[in-house]
C-alpha cells in the first residue's frame, strides 16, 4: 500500500524515533508499503517518519528500483564510521522542489538491523553513503535543510509558509 508522503511542517518529521523491537509480519508489511511509497514517489530512501510512524527503521534503494540486491532495510541503525567529505545537492522527499548544497562523508560505515532483526555492518560510499546520513537524520528528527546556510533555510521556510497560506503544501 502506498503511503502518502509527510511533508514539512509535520511534528512528527522533528520528532526522533523509537527503536525497532518487534520485526514481526507488521513490520514486515510496514518495510513492503515503504519500498511501495518511496518507489512511486521516486525517491531513493525513506525513513518511518516520512510517512507517519515514529519507527527507528528506513528503507534505500540506490538502484531505484533496477537491482533487486541493492534494496536495503535498515532498523535501528547508527553511524560507526565516517570519512573524507563530499558536497552534493540534496532534496527529500518531505520537502518537495526544494533542494540544496549539503556536504556528508564520502564513506560511512552504519551498524543496523535487517527486515528480520539480524545486526549487519555496511560500508557506504557516494549517494550511498549520503542515503544512509539523510535518512538516518530522519529517525533523529533532523531535515537536511538544518545543515543549509541559515539564508538559504530562511527562504525556503518562507516559501513553504507562503505556500500554505495558499493551500498548496
Amino acid at each position: 500500500m502506498i503511503h502518502p508522503i509527510v511533508k514539512y511542517g509535520d511534528p512528527i518529521l522533528e520528532t526522533p524515533t523509537k527503536s525497532v523491537e518487534k520485526f514481526d509480519d507488521d513490520f514486515q508489511a510496514l518495510i513492503a508499503d515503504m519500498f511501495e511509497s518511496m518507489y512511486a514517489a521516486q525517491g531513493v530512501g525513506l525513513a518511518a517518519p516520512q510517512v507517519g510512524i515514529g519507527l527507528r527503521v528506513t528503507v534505500i534503494d540506490v538502484s531505484n528500483g533496477k537491482n533487486p540486491e541493492a534494496k536495503l532495510v535498515c532498523a535501528n541503525p547508527k553511524i560507526i564510521y565516517t570519512e573524507g567529505e563530499q558536497r552534493e545537492e540534496e532534496g527529500c522527499l518531505s520537502l518537495p522542489g526544494f533542494r540544496g548544497y549539503v556536504a556528508r562523508p564520502q564513506y560511512v560505515t552504519i551498524r543496523a538491523q535487517d527486515a528480520a532483526g539480524k545486526e549487519f555492518e555496511m560500508k557506504g560510499e557516494g549517494l550511498l553513503a549520503r542515503a544512509f546520513c539523510h535518512e538516518i537524520d530522519h529517525l533523529d528528527g533532523v531535515l537536511f535543510i538544518s545543515h543549509l546556510g541559515m539564508l538559504k533555510r530562511d527562504i525556503i521556510k518562507r516559501k513553504i509558509r507562503k505556500m500554505k497560506k495558499a493551500g498548496e503544501w
